[in-house]
């Protein structure tokens, strides 16, 4: 699969199948291979496209923390998207890649067909609880650098983690995944979810406590949003399953004909 030098990196994507583009983002410490099982189910109706972010898997990761934010991840995607020749596209991701793909949105409207938002939120409200999530993924950098991907795999931040093998975890970067969590995960204000205007779907595994709120916010604020929950399912509802997230994302789709 190839390599772009895009935004000053070497970004490692994939496509699989043809039709209406489906941009999948995985979440911090994930990779392309998360989306696994969503592959064969999709690509026979549509044109996926994934990626590695920053900091993750194939794609590089810088050394100098001034070259991660949210906004130059989500300058990486429009670039990939130019590179490829995507006009629009439905923009998909879990957990932060999901506000990835809201941001991508607000910034780039007319490129965005509609929305899939997976076990993710729209930052916070509340200043101490945002100042507590900066806390905690300062604290997590540290784990990382200190002991590297063994070190995060056995501390308690794992238990979000819905990587596909531990083979998978150990080839990540642990400086990229620290400078991803210093320079991007730890900055989350809150998004204006109210200007959405496209068909945005929900996805929310049951057993994911902490994303419910964020989940039922976003499914009260964005206009006609439809907010699917997923039985016996947590953080990593897409590997959890995978056929009823799948289900749910091709009924969206064909529903709301985009």
């Amino acid at each position: 699969m190839p390599k772009a030098f895009l935004n000053g990196i070497n970004l490692y994507y994939e496509q699989h199948g043809s039709g209406l583009p489906i941009v999948l983002a995985n979440g911090s410490s994930g990779t392309t291979r998360s989306w696994d099982p969503q592959i064969p189910a999709l690509s026979k109706r549509h044109r996926l496209i994934l990626y590695d972010l920053r900091g993750h898997g194939q794609t590089d990761s810088p050394r100098d923390i001034s070259r991660y934010s949210m906004d130059i991840v989500v300058e990486d995607q429009y670039q990939l998207l130019r590179h490829l020749g995507v006009g629009q596209a439905v923009m998909a991701g879990i957990s932060v890649g999901g506000m990835i793909a809201m941001h991508f949105y607000l910034k780039h409207p007319q490129m965005t067909r509609a929305l899939i938002l997976i076990n993710t939120g729209p930052g916070f409200r509340n200043p101490e609880r945002r100042a507590r999530w900066r806390e905690d993924r300062i604290r997590l950098a540290g784990i990382f650098e200190a002991g590297g991907m063994e070190a995060f795999m056995a501390s308690p931040f794992s238990k979000d983690s819905y990587y596909t093998t531990p083979e998978v975890m150990r080839s990540l970067d642990p400086v990229g995944q620290a400078n991803f969590q210093r320079g991007v995960s730890a900055d989350l204000p809150l998004i204006p979810v109210e200007q959405i205007r496209v068909p945005t779907l929900i996805i929310l595994g049951e057993n994911d406590a902490g994303q419910k709120p964020g989940s039922e916010y976003m499914s009260q604020r964005i206009p006609g949003a439809r907010l699917v929950v997923i039985p016996r399912s947590g953080h990593g509802v897409n590997v959890d399953e995978p056929e009823l997230f799948n289900r749910a994302i091709l009924e969206f789709l064909k529903e709301t004909g985009v």
